[in-house]
């Protein structure tokens, strides 16, 4: 005769693969579709944001800076413009409305990422007179220092460009168109050095036409 202790406790049935199916696929959208929802909420801060930081990094790279304007490529060359969104660079003006030098925004992938950075350009002097970066995510400790190395960034507050911008070692700058690379951010530092050169290359001919044919930019 059969005991208590013998009977073996029911088991319940497992789902089927079309439950589980269903439920992992239910899942999956209501979760694409709240990522969505955050993109299209969130992307509107994040762009106004930025924008709100290109401006105020204008008035840092641009000493005594008051106003700007943005010039973009045309058919006939550097033009102004009356978006804010084109791709271009941007003229800045004292208080009294004297040209001051450009502020060109730039980027290259360096360590980790894509740095993208913004600097002052004085075309008279052919020099670098500011630079800040904008976005980086360069390992902390190390890559970072391109914008916490005070001795790396004060090097772009005054430095000629022509014939090209070189890196040299710590301790091994003779000229003025030389920048020390940060010691355990090599790869990033040289990355800043290569934008630049790579920008300059890209606006500096279209920045010197403008201004052989116009007298300086004025507000």
């Amino acid at each position: 005769m059969a005991t208590a202790n013998n009977i073996l406790p029911t088991q319940a049935p497992e789902p089927g693969s079309f439950r589980l199916i269903f439920s992992l696929g239910t899942a999956g959208f209501f979760s694409g579709l709240l990522l969505v929802v955050v993109f299209l909420y969130t992307s509107p801060l994040i762009e106004e944001n930025q924008k709100k930081a290109l401006q105020t990094a204008i008035f840092k790279v641009l000493p005594d800076c008051a106003s700007f304007e943005l010039f973009v490529k045309g058919p006939s060359g550097l033009e102004r413009s009356i978006s804010t969104d084109e791709k271009g660079v941007f003229a800045g003006y004292d208080k009294n409305g004297t040209f001051i030098g450009f502020a060109i925004p730039a980027e290259e992938s360096g360590f980790q990422d894509i740095i993208k950075v913004l600097y002052g350009y004085d075309p008279e002097s052919e020099r670098i007179i500011g630079f800040e970066v904008l976005e980086s995510k360069e390992t902390p400790g190390l890559g970072d220092k391109i914008f916490k190395d005070e001795e790396f960034t004060e090097a772009f507050r005054s430095l000629v460009v022509q014939p090209i911008i070189e890196a040299v070692k710590k301790g091994k700058k003779s000229r003025e168109n030389q920048v020390e690379t940060i010691t355990g951010a090599t790869i990033s530092s040289k990355a800043v050095i290569n934008m630049l050169n790579n920008s300059l290359s890209e606006w500096e001919s279209s920045i010197d036409g403008y201004l052989e044919t116009n007298t300086e930019p004025t507000r």
